[in-house]
């Protein structure tokens, strides 16, 4: 058994049904999850990462485990509970899905926290584990959904400034392979997508999937902060919009992970465009 948290999310949902369609037995968790949301056939549990005394029934009896350690209140968790109640269950093998800022920006504001605590805990669990860090995700557009429906215009800082975005359902299968493959225990894998790609290209992206043309606002760093604090803290926008604005040479590195991995080149940003173009009319 396999239990995938975070199972309702970007890289989840399609882990839970890439294992699902492999036949594996798969345990869906996310506090919201529900029948609707999974694939037939598949166990899905509601549960809170908050409190690690609600996992033990979810834990019992599974011998793997996806742990996704972002999203709201991931400062309120502790991973080493976590991972103690995952052992107790019989857990043997871990994958976390982490972030290429534990390495490129290990002073960053979540790195620091939340990010360094579950990567440390991961490494002393005593498990087999692999440790999954991304960059950023094609699926952040979805923050454009709004203007592109009702003004076909896409307002983003630094539009030219390009980083290595990663499809979130290449960063599933590559969960799904290590999950159920041999050869990954302790190791780190970076994925990344095939090419840098900018916010105005990612723009025009979407105007070729939608047919039309999409215009292209470039806000200055002040707009963008403004806009990100709505919904992050603000020591973790100042991170983020230096990564925007400045990358290092290792955020903008093509990793062959992926790759190497599943044995193909990662989607690029326009396939990601095409197959969820479907949000955007």
């Amino acid at each position: 058994m396999i239990v995938v948290t975070g199972a309702t999310g970007n890289v989840g949902r399609p882990l839970v049904q890439a294992l699902a369609a492999a036949g594996e037995q798969v345990t869906a968790v996310s506090r919201g999850v529900s029948d609707a949301a999974v694939p037939e056939g598949v166990r899905y549990r509601q549960a809170d990462l908050t409190d690690p005394e609600s996992l033990r029934p979810v834990f019992d009896g599974a011998d793997a485990l996806f742990l996704h350690d972002t999203g709201a209140g991931a400062h309120l968790l502790s991973p080493r509970d976590i991972l103690d109640v995952a052992k107790a269950g019989g857990i043997g093998r871990i994958v976390l899905l982490s972030s290429i800022g534990i390495a490129t920006r290990p002073q960053g504001a979540w790195h620091v926290g939340t990010g360094r605590s579950f990567d440390s805990a991961v490494r002393q669990s005593g498990m087999g584990w692999t440790i999954l860090r991304p960059g950023g995700f094609d699926s952040n557009a979805y923050a454009w959904v709004e203007s592109v429906r009702a003004r076909r215009t896409v307002a983003a800082p630094f539009g030219d400034v390009g980083l290595p975005t990663i499809d979130p359902a290449d960063i599933a299968e590559v969960a799904a392979a290590v999950l159920r493959g041999d050869g990954h225990a302790g190791q780190v894998y970076e994925l990344t997508g095939p090419a840098l790609s900018t916010p105005r290209q990612q723009a025009e992206a979407i105007g070729d999937a939608l047919g039309e043309p999409i215009g292209f606002i470039e806000q200055t760093r002040d707009e963008a902060r403004a806009q990100m604090l709505q919904f992050m803290p603000e020591p973790v926008v100042g991170t983020t919009l230096d990564v925007l604005g400045e990358p290092n040479p290792a955020e903008q590195r093509i990793s062959p992970d992926v790759e190497q991995i599943l044995g193909r080149a990662p989607r690029t940003f326009a396939d990601w465009a095409q197959r969820h173009i479907a949000a955007f009319r």
